[in-house]
């Protein structure tokens, strides 16, 4: 098994979209690396030889900013725009919507489950 930026990847997924489990690598970022490397696209990863899966890792520790050093880079982005009180910090804080979407009807993925209403009664037949 192929681990690579202390992702363990599947081992019966092409290459390219095995590399798409790290977090910050995409479709076209895993063809960019490939294509960088040399190594074959219609490859599976338990194909892959120690030295492809050096390649791969020196040239993704090199290049790319991924896992925890990208999830910590954004964490500290939306700090950063809570902590100055921007528009979309505000947002973030509220747990409410950040790109201008409507929150009177849908928005229920960012605004989580419904609440209850206080005093209102279910109507039993």
């Amino acid at each position: 098994m192929a681990r690579i930026a202390g992702v363990d990847l599947p081992r019966e997924k092409k290459v390219e979209i095995g590399l798409t489990y790290i977090f910050g690598i995409g479709r076209k970022t895993a063809r960019d690396i490939l294509a960088k490397t040399g190594v074959s696209e219609s490859l599976r990863i338990k194909e892959l030889t120690d030295a492809d899966v050096n390649k791969l890792r020196q040239v993704i520790e090199r290049d790319h900013r991924v896992e925890g050093a990208l999830r910590t880079e954004v964490a500290m982005n939306i700090k950063r725009l809570m902590d100055i009180g921007s528009y979309r910090g505000i947002r973030h804080r509220r747990g409410l919507p950040v790109r201008g979407q409507r929150t009177h009807t849908n928005a229920r993925t960012k605004k989580g489950p419904r609440r209850a209403i206080a005093g209102k009664k279910k109507v039993t037949k």
